[in-house]
């Protein structure tokens, strides 16, 4: 039985590879339909299209782009408001309408965190992720976005305490506050080191940021040890979005088990 269906919606270009690129790859492999929503910056730039390099290497569907503006680059989506500044309705309903065209059994984002940065528009991602899978399965909200569709899990990218202190090595030069969640919290944990080159290729496929030193740059830096040990887990923590358990036999997790 392939791993489910899996759709991951993130802020920037980048942030897929970087959070979920492992389990991105790992269920491409199996045979699963896999897509990434990404809400900021434009189609005809040059991040877009490093972008579809990013996902070629791990093997989803092309990118599905909202195309808003990332709230520290203006030029990223000219004539386009920031994502932060765009009516909270209308950002909700494209999403869901993404949801309902995909149909996908997991949805993946960021953490209430916006993950280890903290970055404004990783949290208003979670927070329009969190609206969008809920509206999506209730026929009366956004009649016009598709048939309802409600995924059966909402699965947050997130890093754990521990985690932050076994890389103390590789990135105390950064001196970057990070945001991280008690170990507990974590209900998932994939080893992702056999996909580890595919989610490697897919970040350096980003160039501008590894240019200008961002995260990517910081991997692009490092041996492949240290690569191996920022990179080689993946965590998350689980939100049911479904009122009853699943039906006996079924594994809606096969896939992101640790």
């Amino acid at each position: 039985m392939p791993p489910p269906d899996l759709l991951a919606v993130f802020a920037h270009p980048d942030d897929e590879s970087l959070v979920a690129g492992g389990v991105l790859a790992r269920h491409a492999a199996a045979g699963a339909r896999t897509e990434v929503v990404t809400a900021t910056w434009a189609p005809d730039t040059p991040r877009a299209a490093e972008l579809t390099d990013a996902l070629r290497a791990l093997g989803t569907g092309p990118p599905r782009m909202l195309g808003y503006a990332d709230s520290r680059v203006p030029h990223s989506a000219p004539g386009r408001p920031r994502l932060l500044d765009a009516p909270l309705d209308d950002t909700v309903r494209r999403l869901v309408a993404h949801l309902r065209a995909f149909r996908p059994r997991i949805v993946l984002t960021h953490d209430g965190y916006g993950g280890l940065t903290g970055h404004e528009d990783h949290v208003h991602t979670h927070r329009v992720t969190l609206l969008a899978v809920h509206a999506a399965g209730l026929e009366r909200l956004y009649p016009d976005a598709g048939d309802p569709w409600r995924p059966e899990a909402l699965y947050l990218a997130t890093h754990p305490h521990a985690a932050v202190r076994a890389w103390a090595g590789p990135l105390a030069p950064t001196g970057k506050r990070m945001y991280t969640v008690p170990d507990d919290d974590v209900t998932t944990a994939v080893d992702v080191t056999p996909w580890l080159d595919r989610k490697v290729a897919a970040i350096l496929a980003h160039r501008t940021e590894v240019e200008r030193g961002a995260a990517p740059g910081l991997i692009a830096a490092l041996a492949a040890r240290e690569r191996a040990l920022l990179l080689g887990t993946e965590w998350y923590t689980r939100l049911s979005l479904t009122p009853t358990p699943p039906a006996a036999g079924t594994d809606p997790d096969a896939g992101l088990s640790s």
